[in-house]
């Protein structure tokens, strides 16, 4: 009998905003806290711990604080690389963690004529198989071709990142056929961030979700307890560090969305949240910049609100029409210049022939990308008389 604790896809530094790091690590540290408390025999992480192979120093520091709580509680950690966490070189900074006695990477394998042969790690009488995740699904020819040593008697746990296609869905990427895995008692799966249940197969999701996207359809993170003593031995635990609020808002008039996000806003309860606001539709004549939104955010955190994130890839501006019937076929470009400022008056307009013009200058022989940048910055900016 044995309870262990399943985690994937962490992605540790992942955010760019720091608010949101810090929520991903808050997530992590639930994790591990949860897992002592629980008083499991040991944990999986089944790869992603980080976002890169080579993560900033600081997470690194509050990375090895985490797991050096799951030591002094006696709990081992077994992991597998991820296709970020994964290095061509095999040299990451899992290594660092498993040096420093903190983790166990039980990738072992060898190839065998046309099988790869992976050797478990022995824990008691468990039987631990891993092979890591690698970029762009590099791996799954691979996993294809894997074998297991064998283990009699033992408890057999594969630890896998990659897309099954029981999993996939209709993304149309390669996968593992899940049927013709080898034989295990449990595959504790990593890479694609959903909650997914297949027989002794478990994909726990992400600790947190990792994008805008993600945050909308999952709204907070999980993991899984596998407990085989009780009658139904997968246990999902949510883990709710924050209230997600989404917000879709059809704009049609720049001038007045301002208020009108404000307005909605108004109706929320704000507090301690994280706001995810979604702005689409089709601007005819109007600039997506027209909208403030400083203003915006400025009354989301006077309101309370934890962290705003926007996502404006579905406001487009509609295309102009620049159809036109093309009479001095030998100098097109002029023509082209000639009829849009004739439709698009502005005082821009007179200069547009020397500013393509200058984009003509060559690089010269010897010269650095840099110097020859900067003189098409400088350039511009004597057409322009911008000093």
């Amino acid at each position: 009998m044995v309870k262990f604790a399943h985690l994937a896809d962490i992605h540790l530094g992942g955010w760019r905003q720091a608010p949101m790091q810090e929520l991903n690590f808050q997530a992590f540290q639930f994790a591990v806290r949860k897992s002592i408390e629980r008083k499991v025999n040991f944990i999986l992480i089944a790869g992603d711990l980080f976002d890169s192979a080579y993560p900033p120093i600081e997470i690194l520091k509050e990375t090895f604080s985490e797991f050096r709580k799951l030591k002094e509680a006696k709990i081992p950690v077994f992991i597998i690389a991820g296709s970020h966490d994964y290095s061509v070189s095999g040299k990451s900074f899992l290594d660092v963690l498993e040096k420093a006695g903190f983790c166990t990477n039980v990738h072992n394998s060898e190839e065998i004529e046309e099988n790869i042969l992976l050797t478990p790690t022995i824990h008691e009488s468990i039987a631990i198989y891993g092979y890591p995740g690698k970029k762009s699904g590099l791996e799954v020819q691979d996993i294809r071709r894997i074998k297991l040593s064998e283990a009699p008697g033992m408890m057999k746990i594969v630890m896998l990142h990659t897309t099954l296609d029981k999993v996939r869905g209709i993304l149309p990427i390669e996968c593992v056929e899940a049927d013709n895995l080898p034989d295990a008692d449990y595959y504790a799966m990593g890479h694609i961030h959903v909650d997914f249940r297949y027989k002794n197969i478990i994909y726990p999701g992400p600790i947190f979700p990792n994008n805008f996207q993600e945050l909308e359809t999952l709204h907070n993170g999980t993991f899984f307890i596998i407990d085989t003593e009780d009658e139904i031995p997968s246990e999902k635990i949510e883990i709710k560090i924050k209230e997600v609020e989404p917000l879709d808002i059809v704009v049609k008039n720049t001038k007045t969305a301002t208020e009108e996000i404000i307005e909605e806003l108004r109706k929320k309860k704000l507090e301690n949240k994280i706001i995810l606001l979604r702005l689409s539709g089709e601007l005819d004549g109007q600039k997506p910049s027209d909208i403030n939104y400083q203003k915006i955010e400025d009354f989301c955190y006077e309101s309370g609100v934890y962290f705003v994130l926007r996502n404006t890839y579905d406001l487009r501006v509609k295309e102009l029409d620049l159809t036109f019937e093309v009479k001095n076929k030998e100098n097109l470009e002029s023509e082209v210049i000639k009829n849009y400022s004739t439709e698009n008056p502005s005082n821009f307009n007179p200069l547009i022939d020397d500013l393509v013009s200058s984009l003509a200058i060559e690089k010269q022989e010897g010269e650095t990308v840099d110097s020859f940048n900067q003189r098409l910055i400088e350039e511009a900016k004597r057409i322009l008389k911008f000093e």
